[in-house]
């Protein structure tokens, strides 16, 4: 995100650089980021000033210019929407609620003496209204390279490119297919910490035969295999705005989401453009065989 509007930036005839500092997200260290980026002031470096500054993540947003814009990806989710649920911090871990009414405070008043201040998606709009009481506005980045990807004839499996990790829940396509009985395969693309614990699942449920995860896979090769895909599953927790939604979109496959994933809930209509199923494996079960069943629909779709 940082790199394309950097790109476009230029394109447009401005001088434009990337700014960032190291983040570590263990509870007791957020604060050293927090107080690292309200320290610094942008008005002014060494060779010049600074006209604009644009702001995308927690806790850059501290920083202190005149003319300072937010385009937020989303904030600490560990400590919002994810606390005391598997994906975040736990009330239970000593001083984590005493961190999060501090970060939610500071973010508030940092994000409070913005002007302007946009999001990537409603939903991290509706985040920071809720939480923060901070209007925003949605402005919606395209995925890179939007005018490559192509769609070509279904083959039999659901493509479900990501990081393998917890908040983006490949474990509930793996079930999926323990239970549907349509002769259709998942192909899991991406690395990430979850990885092992994926495979392991794959032998746990004897599904080999059905699930591949593929690895770490270029563009191109990501391309071709959104283009051949029956459909396309992508099912996180509460996902901010999702790329892979927009992507499946413009390789003309229908998307198989849940019913709380978040941003592709902004984009997939249920039995329009894809289908919304409860998280469940069952429920994910029953939509790819309706899929394969309905390939002129899904098709339309």
């Amino acid at each position: 995100m940082a790199s394309h509007l950097i790109n476009a930036l230029h394109a447009h005839g401005h001088q434009a650089e990337l700014v960032t500092m190291p983040f570590r997200f263990g509870l007791h260290t957020v604060r050293a980021a927090m107080h690292a980026w309200a320290r610094e002031q942008f008005d002014r470096f060494d060779w010049g000033g600074i006209d604009r500054v644009f702001s995308l993540k927690f806790p850059c947003f501290y920083l202190q210019h005149p003319n300072h814009v937010v385009w937020l990806m989303h904030q600490h989710r560990s400590v919002y929407e994810l606390f005391n649920t598997p994906y975040g911090e736990s009330a239970q871990t000593p001083g984590a609620a005493e961190i999060r009414a501090e970060i939610i405070e500071r973010d508030t008043r940092a994000l409070g003496a913005v002007q302007n201040i946009y999001t990537i998606s409603a939903r991290v709009s509706e985040r920071m209204r809720r939480y923060n009481g901070v209007n925003s506005t949605p402005i919606y980045q395209p995925p890179a390279n939007a005018e490559h990807f192509f769609c070509a004839d279904s083959l039999d499996y659901i493509f479900f490119p990501s990081r393998l990790e917890t908040l983006k829940r490949q474990e509930l396509l793996i079930r999926a297919m323990a239970r549907c009985r349509a002769p259709v395969a998942a192909i899991i693309a991406g690395d990430g910490g979850g990885g092992l614990a994926l495979t392991r699942l794959v032998e746990e449920l004897k599904v080999g035969d059905r699930v591949r995860l593929i690895g770490r896979i270029g563009d191109d090769e990501m391309r071709i295999w959104y283009a051949k895909a029956l459909g396309v599953f992508f099912g996180p927790y509460d996902e901010d705005y999702g790329f892979i939604t927009l992507e499946a979109m413009l390789s003309g496959k229908p998307v198989i989401t849940c019913t709380d994933a978040g941003g592709p809930l902004e984009f997939v209509l249920d039995g329009e453009t894809g289908i919304v199923a409860a998280p469940e494996p069952d429920a994910i079960a029953d939509a790819i065989e309706w899929l394969h069943a309905n390939r002129e629909k899904a098709r339309d779709m």
